[in-house]
């Protein structure tokens, strides 16, 4: 007899919860635009005109560009992507860019993660003025810090090299505040435990604390890339030979003192984006995740 009633009893939760279930209304898949989405598209569509403009005029012929008022293309002319290339060492300034900007993202990624964690986590003569110090410098323009550096690379022999655009942006005062505030936000209890097991400090944050913290590393890697890979001022002021230029300063090489080739400008300049436009799609999950994570303590 009791064998009988325990399986009707073990029915009846799942009964209960399948009848649940079928009654509870299916989820519309795509949600009904708000008036947020009415304000949100037409910025969307302001923020993408310049892009799609660059995009029409690298495919345009120059007597196109020059025309008024401006309008579409009459064809698609591939060929200002070829003459981009051949004008000039347009692969060798993408290399050049690559080579600074992994280096730079690399060296963020390592001594921001120390600095970070330690203003987190130690507690030394001096941390918070430090660290307040270490703030202030955020406040500061380029511009005010642009001749000194440029003595401490002139000191160090780096001048006219690709050393003296890696060395100032192996570490940012913005990397080091970014990961010491996420740090904050992981309990210490993991470091308790990890330090019962035996293991260090940077063992600790090699093995417990980094794993976690993926998408503010993603962060910090996207922003630097863009940051190092756009920069401007600074390769101008420290690189003079043609074979150490990055290709924000390839760039000013397509345009003339009288004439300027917008096609082949315009084709370069897309192609000088993709880097950044792909490498901000595979990360953009990442990205999100960590601006949603950042007020989660």
């Amino acid at each position: 007899m009791a064998e009988t009633i325990l399986p009707r009893l073990s029915d009846a939760p799942r009964s209960a919860a399948s009848s649940a279930s079928e009654s509870r209304p299916p989820r519309p898949r795509f949600r009904r635009p708000s008036l947020l989405h009415l304000v949100l598209v037409p910025l969307a569509a302001v923020m993408l005109a310049p892009l799609a403009w660059m995009v029409l005029l690298s495919i345009s012929t120059r007597e196109e560009t020059q025309r008024f008022p401006p309008g579409l293309p009459g064809g698609v002319h591939w060929q200002n992507y070829a003459d981009a290339w051949t004008e000039g060492p347009f692969g060798h300034w993408l290399l050049n860019s690559t080579i600074v900007s992994v280096t730079c993202v690399v060296g963020n990624l390592v001594f921001c993660s120390l600095a970070g964690y330690a203003f987190a986590r130690i507690r030394f003569f001096g941390s918070r003025v430090l660290f307040i110090a270490v703030l202030a410098t955020l406040m500061v323009p380029f511009q005010i810090v642009m001749l000194p550096t440029l003595i401490v690379v002139r000191d160090l022999h780096l001048t006219d090299t690709l050393g003296a655009l890696i060395a100032p942006n192996l570490a940012t005062p913005f990397g080091v505040f970014l990961m010491r505030q996420f740090f904050t936000t992981l309990p210490r209890e993991l470091e308790e435990a990890a330090r019962i097991d035996g293991a260090g400090r940077l063992r600790t944050l090699w093995k417990v604390l980094l794993p976690l913290m993926g998408p503010t590393l993603a962060t910090l890697s996207v922003l630097t890339f863009l940051n190092v890979w756009n920069d401007f001022l600074w390769p101008l002021i420290a690189i003079q030979s043609p074979e150490n230029m990055t290709i924000q300063m390839g760039l000013q090489n397509f345009q003339g003192s009288h004439l300027t080739n917008w096609p082949v400008l315009m084709a370069a300049t897309v192609t000088s984006q993709i880097p950044v436009l792909v490498l901000f799609v595979i990360a953009q999950r990442f990205f999100v995740r960590s601006i949603a994570s950042s007020g989660v303590k």
